[in-house]
C-alpha cells in the first residue's frame, strides 16, 4: 500500500481524490495548503504527493521546489494539479520538478491511473 498525499485547498476535491485513491487501494493522508502539507511530508514522508498549483500559504509549485530541495524527498514522485494549461504552466510545473501535471476538472479515474504510473516508476 502506497501512502498518498493529496494537498488542495478545495475541501470537495480532496475528499474526491481521497475516496477514489483509497478504493484503489491506497493509504492517504491530506492537507488544505501548502505549509499544512510540508508538515505533514516532515513528519511522515509519502510515496507520491499529489499538489494543487494555487493554494494558500505556499502554493504547490513552491511546494514542489521544497521538496526537491529536501534529500529525504528529492526524487518523491509530484503530481501536480490545475485549471491553468497554457504551455507556460506547463513549463513552470515541469521546471519546479513535477512529475506529471492534471488539468482541472479531471477524471478521478485518470487521476489515479497516473497516481499509480509515477508509482510504477
Amino acid at each position: 500500500m502506497s501512502l498518498v498525499l493529496v494537498a488542495d485547498d478545495d475541501r470537495d476535491i480532496v475528499l474526491l481524490v481521497q475516496i477514489a485513491l483509497e478504493r484503489a487501494g491506497h493509504e492517504v493522508v491530506v492537507a488544505h495548503d501548502g505549509e499544512a502539507a510540508w508538515e505533514v511530508v516532515r513528519d511522515r514522508t509519502p510515496d507520491i504527493a499529489v499538489l494543487d498549483v494555487m493554494m494558500p500559504r505556499l502554493d504547490g509549485l513552491a511546494l514542489t521546489r521544497r521538496l526537491r530541495a529536501h534529500p529525504p524527498t528529492a526524487t518523491l514522485p509530484v503530481l501536480v494539479v490545475s485549471a491553468a494549461v497554457q504551455d507556460r504552466d506547463l513549463r513552470a510545473a515541469r521546471e519546479a520538478g513535477a512529475d506529471g501535471h492534471v488539468r482541472k476538472p479531471f477524471s478521478p479515474k485518470s487521476l489515479v491511473a497516473q497516481v499509480d504510473a509515477l508509482l510504477r516508476r
